[in-house]
């Protein structure tokens, strides 16, 4: 059997087992509990925060067969958007299907009433990457979709998406998800997986990730195929070219003491040992910033 990647093995199946983001979720339930569903919706957020996983549990709560709101998970609709088999839910990535004539294709298709569920859902990925011409190709159908057609835009940048698509939307932000929230995620993932680890461990996978969770489960696997069963700090120092705290602390205190020998020295040992500089120097102002909040409190 293939192996699975982790972001893939643990992908959220439900509204509650999303990492952060828990602004989007209450309101998105909100709506389904009142019935309040929009013909469309701009997920924009930095990436793997997780907008293409929330835009499918949408779709599934759409087209539960247990009733709107949820996803039961067992019935063939939730259990089809998962394998992404279902008809209905249509996944279409904009970088590679951009252009006016794709965009004519999909809106033949619009009006046929969905084959399963309650509601077709388009969810466009990177819709960034289409261009004016297929922008403008879509706006109509956008703007007044059939009531069956519920239309999910995804994008890293939405600044660079048409106003007037914009406007047709609703939008949600998404946010880098929080140290706490991917620790959460991380520590209930290797729990599962029956991992040893220490929390110097998970901590440097967190800088690594910036906030994002799907990231972390990549950095995640690629840690474990280097070190088995166990994860260590210094497995991800060495993967990544990092330097630990204890080394970045004392580095610092040469800097305040004026030591330029020491700090010459070391510099020189980074650099020939590997360490990503340019990240080793925004982690050094990390610390320092935390100080000076540490200071002010």
């Amino acid at each position: 059997m293939a192996y699975k990647a982790l972001y893939r093995t643990y992908r959220p199946q439900t509204f509650e087992e999303v990492a952060g983001q828990q602004h989007i979720v209450k309101t998105l339930k909100n709506a389904l509990a009142n019935n309040k569903i929009a013909h469309a919706y701009l997920f924009c957020g930095p990436r793997g925060t997780g907008k293409t996983t929330m835009a499918k549990l949408f779709a599934k709560a759409l087209n539960c067969e247990e009733g709107q709101g949820h996803q039961c998970n067992k019935c063939s609709n939730c259990v089809e958007i998962t394998q992404g088999t279902h008809p209905d839910v249509i996944e279409i990535d904009a970088a590679s299907n951009n252009g006016v004539e794709q965009v004519r294709d999909l809106i033949d298709k619009v009006n046929y009433l969905p084959l399963k569920g309650k509601y077709k859902v388009y969810i466009i990925d990177e819709v960034h990457m289409m261009t004016t011409n297929a922008f403008n190709a879509l706006l109509k159908t956008l703007e007044e979709p059939p009531a069956h057609v519920v239309f999910i835009l995804a994008t890293t940048e939405p600044h660079n998406i048409l106003p007037t698509i914009i406007s047709r939307c609703q939008r949600y932000d998404f946010t880098k998800v929080s140290d706490a929230d991917i620790y959460a995620r991380l520590s209930e993932i290797l729990d599962k997986e029956g991992i040893t680890y220490d929390k110097k461990g998970v901590d440097a996978i967190i800088s690594l990730a910036d906030g994002g969770v799907r990231d972390a489960l990549s950095i995640l696997d690629q840690v474990l195929a280097y070190s088995g069963t166990t994860l260590k700090e210094e497995d991800v120092n060495t993967l990544f070219g990092l330097t630990s705290n204890k080394e970045k602390i004392s580095f610092l205190k040469a800097i305040y003491n004026g030591d330029v020998s020491t700090c010459l020295n070391r510099i020189n040992s980074y650099s020939e040992g590997g360490i990503d500089l340019k990240r080793l120097t925004n982690d050094l102002l990390e610390i320092l910033k935390d100080v000076l909040i540490i200071k002010k409190t």
